[in-house]
C-alpha cells in the first residue's frame, strides 16, 4: 500500500527524492534506487492486497459472486453425485448381491439334478445289456438313487 506524506522543508536534505538544489516541486534523484529498496521489503501477499485497492469495489464484488456461485455450483453437484453413487451402492448390496446367490444357488441345484438323472441313466444302461442276454434267468434290481 502506499503511503503519502508531506514533506516540510527543514526535512528536505534526509528524503532520498532531494538533493542539496532541490524545491518542494522538482527532484533529481532517481528513483530506481527507491523501488529497489522498497521491493525488497515487499513480500508478494503485500502485492496482492495492494491489487486490491487498483480493482473497483463494484468489480471486486462482481467477481467475488461469480467465484462464490462456481464455488457453490460445484459443490452442489458433488453433493448430488454422492448421493447417487451412495444409492446405487447400498442398492448393489442389499438386493443384487442377495440375488447373485440365491442365482448361484438355483445353478448348484440344476447341476446336482443334472448329474443326478446322468447317473441314473448310465446305471439303466449297465443293466440293460443284462437283462436281453439269451439264457439269462436274471431279474433286474431295483434302482437306488445314491444317498437312500
Amino acid at each position: 500500500m502506499v503511503k503519502v506524506e508531506i514533506v516540510e522543508e527543514k526535512d528536505v536534505g534526509a528524503s532520498p527524492y532531494s538533493s542539496p538544489s532541490s524545491s518542494r516541486t522538482s527532484s533529481s534523484a532517481s528513483l530506481s534506487s527507491v523501488a529497489s529498496e522498497a521491493s525488497v521489503e515487499e513480500t508478494f501477499y503485500d502485492r496482492l492486497t495492494a491489487l486490491r485497492d487498483i480493482v473497483p469495489p463494484t468489480t471486486r464484488h462482481s467477481i467475488a459472486s461469480k467465484v462464490s456461485k462456481t464455488a457453490s455450483f460445484f459443490k452442489r453437484g458433488s453433493k448430488i453425485a454422492g448421493n447417487i453413487v451412495w444409492v446405487i451402492t447400498t442398492s448393489a448390496l442389499l438386493v443384487a448381491l442377495p440375488l447373485a446367490l440365491a442365482l448361484e444357488d438355483e445353478a448348484k441345484i440344476v447341476a446336482q439334478e443334472k448329474e443326478m438323472i446322468e447317473q441314473q441313466q448310465g446305471a439303466q444302461q449297465m443293466l440293460a445289456p443284462t437283462m436281453g442276454a439269451p439264457g439269462s434267468n436274471q431279474q433286474p434290481k431295483g434302482l437306488v438313487p445314491p444317498g437312500f
